[in-house]
């Protein structure tokens, strides 16, 4: 299993530097539409390699991924947290109710009930 990890990240590496080489002219980035950047008085912009471009696209779309699963999932969270503190408090009841039953008895003969 290891062996075939370690195949698929030599695949994943070879085939981000692949299109790393074959992207490596430069893309402008600006922040705002031309109109609008004459309408608000700036216009920012940046001068990236492609592949930076493409990588940090995919990177901020795991990243908006993994949050909205996140946020997606809360109320599974708060019902497992619900629950594990429900099966705490039963917990110690039992162990309450069972040291109340066998107040008093033999320990050994409160083993074997």
């Amino acid at each position: 299993m290891r062996y075939l990890r370690y195949a698929f990240l030599v695949a994943l590496a070879a085939g981000l530097i692949s299109v790393a080489l074959a992207n490596r002219q430069m893309a402008t980035l600006t922040l705002l539409p031309d109109g609008l950047s004459r309408i608000v008085g700036m216009n920012t912009a940046i001068e990236l390699p492609l592949f930076v471009v493409i990588f940090l696209g995919i990177l901020a779309g795991l990243l908006i991924g993994f949050v909205w699963e996140w946020l997606r999932e809360y109320k599974h969270r708060s019902e497992a947290r619900r629950h594990a503190k429900q099966a705490g408090k039963l917990e110690r009841e039992v162990r309450r109710l069972k040291g109340e039953k066998h107040k008093g008895k033999d320990e050994v003969l409160a083993l074997l009930e």
